[in-house]
């Protein structure tokens, strides 16, 4: 009676360690599972990261475009310029050319009538008292005054029409001239927008590449991630084949295995702070600037790389590994209120703890790096509820976190 009621212990603990044996692993892949979906959800997240990035590409394309068309327009109105200069070049020139002209009949015609007035003048009124006293008639006589008033008054007039044209020349000179001068200042204001326009294209090209570069690190974040989606989906495979080797075992190696598991110690009833005094600065919320949702709080105050992380509260480590991207370092701590608090980019070689293992509020578990999908040294810390997903994230000021 006694050995059957051995027997029967004996198979009650082997059920007992089958079953604690069977719900843990279903624990590891659950966490797996959800591990994987907040990868999933980093992915969809960096995919419209992306699409956003090709929307601003494209855009910028478009501007590059415009850009080009306005620089062939300011091209061509400055070829049309040209022709014009050209042409008023050779205006100006045969203005020039008839403007000496004009100069040389000036002179002949001014040089002519002082010499004939001279003589007059010389002559005096006796020149012409001959002249008319020479007149055989009367009528010879007014045809000879006649003569005289009028080579004078035809010599007066020639001057002044020389006169007259050589002042008409040079206000077109003048006219001319300035219309250069002005067409030169247009084509000088037309080539300096031009250039302005090419360097805007060049700048335009620059963000195209620049934009085209984060799209190719982008997908290389995305393709780590599913990577490591891929990882966790072969932890998973493991896992189950484990827990089907542990369910085959024999009743013998099940029993010398029975005292291998460990509980939870006691946690406080609230949670410290999970870096060192004098490094509790927040420095993102629950949301991020641009209003997207975050789900954790950040630590990240001037030399906190390296500082110490510390468990919030008792618990037990359920997850401590390396990502190559997403979280880097990381730990999570089930606790036994049925919260539980994640820490990530932890530097490489500092964690101290592993899965199953019990720890105690302010205890060091990692220290504060920049593994991972991050920008610079900070704590990334979130509380989760029940049962612990990654849609499950609150807000830590809720538990004094703040």
């Amino acid at each position: 009676m006694r050995k059957l009621g051995l027997k029967i212990l004996g198979i009650l603990v082997v059920a007992i360690m089958m079953l604690e044996g069977t719900v843990t692993m279903a624990a590891n892949i659950n966490e797996l599972n959800n591990e994987k979906e907040e990868n999933q959800d980093k992915i969809n997240e960096k995919k419209q990261e992306k699409q956003e990035i090709t929307e601003q590409k494209n855009k910028t394309v478009e501007e590059v475009e415009k850009l080009d068309s306005q620089i062939t327009d300011y091209e061509s109105q400055i070829k049309e310029l040209n022709t014009k200069i050209e042409d008023l070049n050779n205006n100006i020139k045969q203005s020039e050319e008839k403007l000496i002209k004009a100069q040389e009949d000036y002179t002949k015609q001014e040089d002519l009538l002082e010499a004939r007035l001279i003589a007059i003048q010389e002559a005096g009124e006796t020149s012409y008292l001959d002249f008319l006293l020479s007149s055989d008639s009367i009528t010879d006589l007014i045809s000879n005054y006649y003569l005289v008033t009028e080579i004078t008054t035809n010599d007066t007039q020639l001057l002044e029409k020389i006169q007259k044209q050589k002042k008409e020349i040079e206000t077109a000179k003048e006219e001319l001239e300035s219309s250069k001068r002005e067409l030169d200042t247009s084509k000088a204001s037309k080539q300096s927008v031009s250039t302005q326009l090419k360097t805007a294209k060049e700048e335009k090209n620059k963000q195209v590449v620049q934009l085209s570069q984060d799209e190719q690190k982008i997908q290389q974040q995305i393709d780590e991630i599913a990577q490591a989606n891929r990882d966790i989906d072969s932890k998973i495979a493991l896992a189950i084949k484990q827990a089907q080797k542990n369910s085959n075992k024999n009743s013998s190696n099940s029993a010398n295995s029975s005292g291998s598991g460990s509980t939870a110690a006691s946690g406080s009833s609230g949670f410290i702070y999970p870096v060192p005094s004098g490094y509790t600065r927040i420095t993102t919320g629950l949301y991020y600037s641009s209003g997207q949702y975050h789900g954790a709080v950040d630590f990240g105050s001037a030399g906190i790389n390296g500082q110490p992380v510390y468990a919030v509260a008792d618990g037990e480590v359920i997850v401590s590994e390396r990502l190559s991207g997403s979280y880097g370092n990381y730990i999570i701590i089930m606790h036994n209120n049925g919260l539980f608090t994640l820490y990530a980019h932890g530097q490489d070689g500092s964690r101290t703890v592993s899965v199953g293992q019990s720890v105690k509020q302010g205890q060091q578990i990692m220290r504060v790096g920049s593994t991972g999908n991050s920008t610079g040294p900070h704590l990334h810390f979130e509380v989760r509820t029940y049962p612990g997903n990654y849609s499950n994230r609150v807000n830590p000021a809720n538990y004094g976190i703040r």
